[in-house]
């Protein structure tokens, strides 16, 4: 497994969880957003790897808009869950592919 497929699957797993309606509000609440930021980072640091392995995601793009407007409510869980099946879809496509 490739490094960018087993970033996807890590990537995929997160916004998953900060997608859990209650769960995922309260943990990026109670980290005062900053679970966000992370993600953020994360996600940059995720499409940069598979740009230098020739491996678009578009999950991690997806990933960035998701956590910059994952600060609205209800915007924010709907971004996450749509992210959060793209990159579990792309990754496991990239699974069965290697």
């Amino acid at each position: 497994m490739s490094a960018t497929t087993l970033l996807k699957w890590i990537t995929g797993i997160c916004e998953a969880f900060l997608a859990i309606p209650v769960i995922g509000g309260t943990f990026i609440l109670s980290g005062g957003w900053q679970p966000l930021l992370f993600m953020f980072v994360f996600h940059v640091i995720v499409l940069i790897v598979s740009v230098k392995q020739n491996e678009f995601s578009s999950g991690s793009v997806a990933g960035m808009v998701a956590n910059a407007l994952g600060i609205i409510p209800v915007v924010g869980w709907i971004l996450h869950t749509i992210t959060a099946i793209i990159l579990i879809i792309d990754a496991g496509k990239s699974t069965v592919k290697k």
